[in-house]
């Protein structure tokens, strides 16, 4: 679902300088002369190698946390890399010269990456320089708990500064870089004897408990199972003892000793609404439960106290947000009049992220276009100018010396790399490319394209295209289409689950579809926006010749699955689907109807209350009642924590031979385990080549699953007659 997914999605691609695109590839295997026929099913022999593998594609080396040293010289990054065999993540800590003289030197293991358990998400955990640039201090899980540990920017060594019985939430190094001030809640022992008591005394259900998911450890925070609880909006989970106040203490890194840290001693927390000026415009600044909301930021300039904020600009009747973000700073805390950028290049502008240039009057902000591209510009305060620094298809996170960015780069058909740019110049060069050869890979087979187009009332749409290798006029190839947002490196879109390189290599052309950069409260027409934007497609790309209007698969994650099920319902333009998230369900709505966040939420965003509430816009909205409207397979792999609230439409469609469901344990709104994201993304290719090309992978390994597959077409067949789809 949309705001479900926001949290997830947007917390990821928003670190510093959000920067992100896409992927492509293709390759198309048309049948072999002794392939045999059996129930419209083509089995081939064995496939060619493909070039762009899923597995390769799973194991890209993904770089975040990028912080530039004291002098500007240097930048500490972490890069994180999936690994099949055991099933986690290896992490790791690099120092580079900006020069770009020298390669990365590694200094350290990253431990287990922390993530945020209901979306699945890795933290932002970004590492702290010492003032004189000889140490980064970071927090890591490494041996069981959370710690703060320090590294040698010189490859020396590393070691944790702190040994508490509890994990450490935050830390702060003093300016002298002599001592560490750092906080945790509850011990790790409180938490697992308040989760056993709850186990041996009954848990109490209230408006705290996920009634979908497991009741007892059905969550993996750090790495350990836990027992979790919602706490704040939507649903936004902690675990139990979450709610403990933070003690503080104090780490003397000379000696490592440590001591409790009393009130007046206390570090202060970021800036929030609270800290400014009463008087200031109520109008531009939203505030929830005392917060900005997410798109919204306070910045603070850290040598002379100006503020730069980013704030809602208008919103048009009938949209849950504004469209566009007004940039604006006051000249500190008790200021009530915003000074607010009115140069064109910040006005009426998604502005996505702010930095202070140290040493400067500006504050860079970087520009999202609907395409996805984005854009980084430098305000003067004082003088009011605007000036363009970088202009990209993919740069996020960035991290800011005074003359200079260092941004991963990622489009949509390039992995990420790491780009230093020049603040005058705008010159870019690369630092470091780990993902190198698969880069060059790509570009030689399915290299992406961005496309344009416009839907019957004049909506324009862009999407990221990955043309089938090996497709010609006289046969034109089938398309697959991932709808929501086509953010960085697109391995496999919003959830990362349909591996579009792997699909256009194989024969299929894989498009990823931008929704319209809008919230839309009227749910029916937030969906309707999407089957316009597919069906208008199909047909342009079809008169075009470029695609087989007849073979189209669809597939979404969280707000893109919404859309595919109402496409499904909607339109006949759709052969094939796979869904990976939840659509509205009278059960899900029952799971939790505790909550009154969630119920007003549910009402503003979808209209709904319960079944004896609004009947009428249940039947309208929700795919339990509309399922004699759909008529193409559906593939459901879905995460444990959701795919209860599922079954009033997965359950009917699988019991009449129309879907097939693996629901994949101990995973989250975006699934993360290595082996469960090659299992996806693998089904997929499967599923996709099956309804699309009538192909069948002659693993044996794989003869249960086509064994199923074949009997949903064999009772397509007796429902809608010889017409239905054969993959010819």
């Amino acid at each position: 679902m949309k705001r479900f997914q926001q949290t997830a999605v947007q917390a990821a691609a928003r670190s510093r300088l959000l920067w992100n695109t896409s992927i492509k590839k293709r390759y198309v295997h048309w049948f072999p002369t002794f392939a045999f026929v059996f129930l419209g099913v083509v089995v081939a022999g064995p496939s060619p190698a493909l070039t762009i593998s899923p597995r390769r594609l799973l194991e890209v080396t993904d770089l975040d946390n990028l912080v530039t040293s004291p002098d500007g010289r240097y930048v500490a990054f972490r890069t994180e890399q999936a690994l099949v065999e055991r099933n986690t993540y290896d992490t790791t800590w690099y120092v580079q010269a900006l020069d770009g003289k020298s390669s990365p030197l590694r200094v350290a293991d990253g431990g287990a990456p922390l993530r945020v358990s209901v979306t699945g998400l890795v933290r932002s955990s970004p590492a702290v320089w010492s003032p004189d640039g000889k140490w980064i201090y970071y927090r890591a899980r490494l041996g069981g708990g959370v710690s703060v540990w320090r590294a040698a920017a010189d490859g020396a060594g590393s070691r944790a500064v702190t040994s508490d019985p509890a994990d450490v939430r935050d830390f702060t190094l003093s300016n002298d870089g002599k001592t560490l001030k750092y906080s945790v809640g509850a011990t790790r022992k409180a938490v697992i004897t308040a989760e056993e008591s709850e186990y041996d005394q009954g848990i109490r259900i209230d408006d705290t408990v996920n009634i979908a998911a497991g009741l007892f450890r059905s969550s993996k925070l750090y790495g350990r199972p836990t027992t979790e609880r919602f706490l704040g909006n939507w649903f936004s989970m902690e675990p139990l003892l979450a709610k403990e106040p933070n003690r503080w203490r104090i780490v003397d890194l000379a000696t490592m000793t440590t001591r409790d840290l009393p009130a007046s001693e206390q570090p202060a927390g970021p800036l929030t609404p609270a800290d400014l000026s009463s008087d200031l415009p109520a109008a531009p600044i939203k505030i929830l439960n005392g917060q900005l909301p997410q798109r919204y930021q306070i910045t603070q300039n850290p040598s002379d106290g100006r503020i730069a904020m980013l704030l809602p600009g208008h919103k048009d009747e009938g949209l849950a947000d504004s469209r566009y973000i007004e940039l604006a700073m006051l000249p500190n805390r008790r200021a009530s009049h915003p000074i607010f950028c009115t140069a064109k290049l910040c006005r009426h502008k998604d502005i996505t992220d702010i930095q202070w240039r140290p040493g400067s009057d500006e504050v860079l902000f970087t520009v999202t276009d609907y395409d996805r591209a984005q854009s980084i510009y430098g305000w003067n305060v004082v003088t009011g100018m605007v000036q363009p620094i970088a202009l990209s298809d993919g740069l996020a996170p960035c991290a800011l010396s005074s003359d200079m960015l260092v941004c991963v780069a990622a489009e949509a058909d390039h992995p990420p790399r790491l780009e230093t740019i020049d603040i005058e110049s705008g010159h870019r060069r690369t630092l470091f490319a780990p993902n190198k050869g698969l880069d060059a890979d790509i570009a030689a087979t399915v290299p992406a394209k961005l496309i344009h187009w416009k839907d019957a009332l004049g909506r324009e749409f862009t999407g990221q295209l990955f043309e089938a290798r090996g497709a010609s006029a006289g046969h034109p190839p089938p398309l697959f289409i991932n709808f929501y947002h086509c953010y960085g490196f697109l391995r496999g879109g919003v959830g990362d689950e349909w591996p579009f390189a792997t699909l256009a290599e194989d024969g299929i052309s894989a498009l990823c579809i931008n929704a319209i950069p809008e919230y839309r409260l009227d749910a029916a027409a937030r969906y309707d926006q999407g089957r316009a934007a597919v069906e208008s497609v199909v047909k342009l790309l079809s008169a075009e010749g470029r695609i087989d209007r007849t073979r189209v698969g669809m597939g979404g994650l969280s707000y893109g699955s919404e859309v595919t099920l109402w496409t499904l319902t909607h339109s006949n333009v759709v052969t094939a689907a796979s869904v990976s998230g939840v659509s509205v369900t009278p059960t899900l709505y029952l799971l939790n109807t505790l909550r009154d966040t969630f119920r007003s939420q549910f009402r503003r965003d979808w209209q709904l209350g319960s079944l004896e509430e609004t009947p009428k816009r249940w039947r309208e909205v929700s795919p339990a009642y509309q399922l004699d409207r759909i008529n193409a397979p559906i593939l459901f792999q879905l995460p444990e924590q959701e795919y209860r609230m599922t079954l009033e439409y997965s359950l009917p469609l699988v019991r009449r031979h129309q879907a097939d469901m693996y629901v994949f344990p101990n995973e989250t709104h975006i699934k993360f385990q290595p082996r469960h994201k090659l299992a996806v993304y693998e089904r997929n290719v499967d599923w996709f080549r099956f309804w699309l090309q009538g192909y069948e992978d002659p693993n044996p390994d794989k003869d249960g699953q086509y064994r199923i597959w074949r009997g949903m077409k064999k009772a397509e067949k007796h429902r809608f007659g010889a017409g239905s789809h054969d993959g010819s």
